[in-house]
């Protein structure tokens, strides 16, 4: 999930302990659209105490989940509350695809997807907190999965190799991106013609749903940040307990 981007000498000791092989590596930069004009962001000082006091396109950016929450993303109740295999299964991922956890945390999701895309597959999972990708690490070594890769991103660049990547997932974590403009900007960089960019967000409509507001996002403020962009909106599938799973895809490519 989001914020220091510094690399301990602890956190590179143990994610070296775990197989440099799996270290995150060095990528071509992405390209991204020049800065508009006018101001992007707005910054407000009466603002939602969950929030950031930065907006953007009338969305309040919500703060982030640190590493020292990452127990709550492997809480033995976590599938039953989100049902993470009806998930799994709605993502359509083939064996052998290209896949990209955002702000992939312990790997809950990541490792998930390494079982989908089996041995000709691989899943790069991302994160700015080294602390998260060596626990990433740890957990998809013990779970006995190697088609993967930690990757070490920053606030405005995932770091993922352009025009490679099948499908990127994004669960529960765009709403906390301190840039959104510039991350997706360089995840649409990163897909293939025809790749998919999916979203699941708890859903903002449905007050129902017993998570902070600010980090819930409706479908149509989804759409409406990624109508900016070179997206067509697919689907939106609303299976899940608690969450959308809002589909875009990149055009090109075989449908």
């Amino acid at each position: 999930m989001r914020p220091t981007t510094v690399l301990s000498t602890r956190a590179l000791a143990a994610l070296i302990a775990f197989g440099s092989a799996l270290l995150p590596f060095n990528l071509p930069a992405q390209t991204n659209p020049s800065p508009q004009a006018t101001p992007r962001y707005e910054y407000r000082q009466q603002h939602d105490p969950d929030g950031i006091g930065k907006f953007y396109l009338g969305r309040e950016i919500a703060q982030v989940m640190g590493h020292e929450g990452a127990d709550w993303l492997e809480r033995p109740e976590r599938e039953a509350e989100e049902n993470s295999a009806l998930l799994m299964a709605s993502l359509k991922v083939k064996p052998g695809d290209a896949v990209a956890d955002i702000g992939a945390g312990t790997g809950y999701y990541t490792r998930r997807l390494a079982k989908l895309v089996g041995p000709q597959g691989i899943v790069y999972g991302e994160d700015i907190q080294p602390e998260m990708l060596v626990l990433l690490t740890k957990n998809l070594a013990q779970s006995g999965l190697t088609n993967f890769r930690p990757v070490l991103g920053t606030i405005t660049d995932p770091k993922l190799p352009r025009a490679a990547v099948d499908m990127i997932l994004l669960v529960d974590v765009y709403h906390e991106f301190d840039h959104p403009y510039e991350m997706t900007a360089a995840m649409v960089d990163a897909l293939k013609p025809g790749g998919r960019l999916i979203f699941v967000e708890f859903r903002g409509e449905d007050p129902k749903v017993a998570i902070k507001p600010v980090h819930k996002m409706t479908v149509a403020q989804v759409r409406k940040e990624m109508a900016i962009f070179p997206l067509v909106w697919v689907e939106t599938l609303d299976n899940l307990p608690l969450q959308h799973i809002i589909v875009f895809r990149k055009p090109g490519g075989l449908q």
